[in-house]
C-alpha cells in the first residue's frame, strides 16, 4: 500500500515537472537577476542603518527593504523548491538553508497571528535591555545569513578566474581591508558621532584582519558598541579568512578547476584530497565556534566580582569578544588598559581562561583536529599501532616546550621586575600567560615599557617564532624554526640528511623553511631601518620591538603604538599585512615542486662558507 502511494505520489510530481518544465528556465533566470541587485539595496539600507542617525521614517525605509529582501528570499526558496525534479531531495540537500526559512515563516506568523515575537520572548527571559529593538537587529541577522548563502552559491564562479591562490588569497584580505575601513569610517562607528579618520581605520582593519592587535587609539572609549562589533566581527574574519576562502571554494567547487585552490589546504593543512578539504572545512568551523563558545561562557562566569558591567547583555558581549580575539590570536581587548585594567589585573582564573584560548588557537587546526575529533580518538583506541603524526607531535612538543622555557625565564628576569610585589602564585600565572601571549597573541597583564631589557629581547624571539603552521597565530612558525635548526644541527653533526621522529625531512621542505625564515627577517631589518628614519627619537629597541610585533602579527607594544609618525604607521601597516599574508603565500607559492626544465647539471660549485 505503501508502494502505491509513493508510485501515485512519484507519478504527479513527474506530471507537474512536465507541466512547469517550459517555465522553469525563464523563472530561475528571473529569481537569479533579481536576487543580486535586491541583495546590493539591502546591504547599503543595513549599512545606512547602522552607519548614520538616521530619522524614524528613514529608519521605517531601511526595515521595509531589509523585510521585503528577506521575504523575496522565502519566495525564491519556495519556488526553488517547487521547480525542483524532486522537492525532498532538494530539501535535504539544502536542509540548513530550509530550516533557517521554516524558522522565518514561523517567526512571521506568530507576529501577525499571536503577536509574539520569539527572539524578543527570548531576549527578555534573558535579561536583555532594549528588546523593542531585537526584531530589527533579528531581522538584520537574517539577511546577512541569507545574504552568505547567495554568496556561498556564487562562489563556485571563482574557480572560474585565472587568477592563481597565492594572488586570490592576498586579494581577499585587500577586499576585506577596503571593506572594513570604509565600516569603520562611518559615523556612529565612533562614541563622537564624527567616524575614524582614513588613517585609523585602515591602520585598526589591517591589525583587525591581521589578528595583530596593535591599535592607534584606545578601542574601548574611541569605537561605539557598533564599532567594537564590527571590529569583532573583522577579528574572526581575519582569523579565519585565508583558509576560509580556499576551503569554501573546495567545498563549492567540486569539479577540476576547484582543485588548484584546494592545493591551498592541501600544502598549509595537511589535507590529503579534495575529500579531506572538504572534512577540514567543516571540522574546522565546528572546531572553531565550538571553542569560542566554550572559552566565551569560561570567561562570562570568571570576570570577578569587582567587574562590573551596565548589563547581562554587556557582559556577554564582552565575553564573547574576548573569546574571539584570544582563539584568533588578536589581542584586542574592550578595556583601556588591556588586562591590566584595575580588578581584572587580578583575576587570575580570567588570566588562564584566555590563556588556554589563545593556546588553542595557536596550536593549529590539523593538530587539533588529529587529538580532538572523536572519529581520530575512535580510530587510535581500536588500532593501538595508530600513532599522532609528525606533524602534531611537533607542534605539541614545540608549544608546550617554548610555554614552559618562556615561563621559566620571564619569571627568573622578572620576579624581581615588575612582578616584585606579586605573591610567588601570582607570579608564576603572570610568567605563564606573558610566555603565551607573546606567541602571537598580544594581550598583556603586565606593563611591557617597565620590563627590562633581556626579557624585552627574549619576548621579541619568541614573538618571532611565533605559533604553529595552520594555526590563527603569526610569526615563522614553530615547524620553520624547528626545521631551520634541525638542517644547521645536521649541517654541524656532519649529516647529510635531516631525520625527524624517524622520518627523513623532504629538501623542499628544508628550502621552503629557510626561505620564509631568511624572508622574514630581511622584511624586519629592512622596515626597522625605514622606522629608524621616521621615528628614531623613539629609540631603536622600542622600534624593533614594535615591528616584529607587527609583522608577526603578535600585537604587544611598550606603548609607542600611536605616538608614531604618519610614515611609521604605514610601516607597520605594510609589516602586519604582509607578515600575514606574505610567508604564507610563499609557502603556498613553493609548496609544489616544479619538475626541471633541463635534463642536464652543471658542475657542483665550489664556495667557501663561514
Amino acid at each position: 500500500m505503501v508502494n502505491g502511494r509513493n508510485n501515485r505520489i512519484n507519478t504527479f510530481r513527474e506530471w507537474v515537472n512536465l507541466r512547469i518544465y517550459d517555465s522553469k528556465p525563464l523563472v530561475t533566470k528571473l529569481l537569479g537577476y533579481a536576487s543580486a541587485p535586491l541583495s546590493i539595496v539591502a546591504m547599503a539600507a543595513l549599512i545606512a542603518y547602522h552607519g548614520f542617525k538616521l530619522n524614524p521614517a528613514e529608519s521605517a525605509w531601511v526595515e521595509f527593504i531589509l523585510k521585503g529582501t528577506i521575504g523575496f528570499y522565502i519566495f525564491k526558496y519556495l519556488m526553488e523548491i517547487f521547480y525542483s525534479f524532486s522537492p525532498p531531495e532538494f530539501i535535504r540537500e539544502t536542509k540548513w538553508e530550509g530550516l533557517l526559512m521554516l524558522y522565518m515563516i514561523i517567526d512571521i506568523l506568530c507576529i501577525n497571528l499571536l503577536g509574539i515575537e520569539i527572539i524578543s520572548m527570548a531576549g527578555q527571559a534573558m535579561g536583555f535591555e532594549k528588546l523593542d529593538q531585537l526584531f530589527m537587529v533579528a531581522i538584520q541577522a537574517y539577511f546577512l545569513l541569507f545574504a552568505a548563502l547567495e554568496t556561498g552559491k556564487a562562489s563556485v564562479l571563482l574557480a572560474n578566474l585565472r587568477i592563481s591562490p597565492p594572488a586570490l588569497l592576498v586579494l581577499s584580505f585587500l577586499v576585506l581591508g577596503c571593506l572594513g575601513t570604509g565600516l569603520l569610517m562611518l559615523p556612529e562607528m565612533s562614541t563622537d558621532g564624527v567616524g575614524l579618520s582614513i588613517l585609523e581605520a585602515s591602520f585598526t582593519t589591517i591589525s583587525a584582519i591581521c589578528v595583530t592587535g596593535l591599535s592607534v587609539f584606545d578601542v574601548s572609549t574611541v569605537l561605539s558598541f557598533k564599532g567594537q562589533f564590527i571590529l569583532m566581527v573583522l577579528i574572526q574574519l581575519g582569523g579565519l579568512n585565508f583558509i576560509s576562502f580556499a576551503s569554501l571554494l573546495a567545498f563549492f567547487a567540486s569539479n577540476k578547476k576547484g582543485l588548484r585552490y584546494n592545493s591551498l589546504l592541501q600544502a598549509s593543512y595537511s589535507a590529503e584530497s579534495l575529500a579531506s578539504g572538504l572534512d577540514l572545512f567543516k571540522q574546522v568551523y565546528k572546531l572553531t565556534f565550538t571553542i569560542e563558545a566554550i572559552s566565551a561562557v569560561l570567561l562570562y562566569f570568571t570576570w570577578g566580582p569587582h567587574i562590573e558591567f551596565v548589563s547581562v547583555g554587556q557582559q556577554v558581549f564582552y565575553s564573547v569578544f574576548h573569546s574571539i580575539s584570544a582563539f584568533n590570536n588578536a589581542g584586542f581587548s574592550l578595556f583601556t588598559n588591556n588586562l591590566m585594567e584595575g580588578p581584572i589585573a587580578g583575576s587570575y582564573g580570567l588570566h588562564l581562561v584566555i590563556a588556554f584560548t589563545l593556546i588553542f588557537g595557536g596550536l593549529g587546526y590539523s593538530p587539533l583536529r588529529e587529538v580532538l575529533s572523536i572519529k581520530r580518538i575512535r580510530d587510535r583506541r581500536l588500532h593501538p599501532w595508530k600513532r599522532l603524526s609528525g606533524n602534531t607531535k611537533l607542534a605539541f612538543i614545540s608549544a608546550i616546550f617554548l610555554l614552559v622555557l618562556g615561563t621559566v625565564v620571564f619569571w627568573i628576569f622578572e620576579r624581581h621586575g615588575v612582578m616584585h610585589h606579586f605573591t610567588t602564585e601570582a607570579q608564576w600565572v603572570g610568567a605563564f600567560f606573558q610566555s603565551a601571549t607573546a606567541r602571537t597573541a598580544g594581550f598583556n597583564t603586565l606593563d611591557f615599557g617597565q620590563m627590562a631589557l633581556p626579557t624585552i629581547l627574549f619576548i621579541t624571539f619568541l614573538m618571532f617564532i611565533g605559533g604553529n603552521s595552520g594555526s590563527t597565530a603569526g610569526g615563522i612558525k614553530t615547524s620553520t624554526f624547528a626545521l631551520v635548526f634541525l638542517s644547521a644541527l645536521a649541517t654541524i653533526r656532519g649529516a647529510s640528511k635531516v631525520e625527524l621522529f624517524k622520518t627523513t625531512v623532504p629538501l623542499d621542505l628544508l628550502r621552503r623553511a629557510f626561505s620564509v625564515f631568511l624572508f622574514s627577517l630581511s622584511l624586519i631589518f629592512t622596515s626597522v631601518i625605514a622606522l629608524s628614519i621616521t621615528d628614531g627619537h623613539l629609540g631603536l629597541a622600542k622600534l624593533m620591538f614594535e615591528e616584529v610585533s607587527a609583522f608577526c602579527t603578535v600585537g604587544l607594544s611598550m606603548g609607542i603604538t600611536a605616538g608614531l609618525s604618519e610614515a611609521g604607521k604605514i610601516i607597520l601597516m605594510i609589516s602586519m599585512f604582509v607578515g600575514r599574508v606574505g610567508t604564507v603565500t610563499l609557502a603556498f607559492a613553493l609548496s609544489k615542486s616544479r619538475k626541471e626544465t633541463a635534463t642536464y647539471k652543471y658542475p657542483d660549485a665550489q664556495i667557501e662558507v663561514g
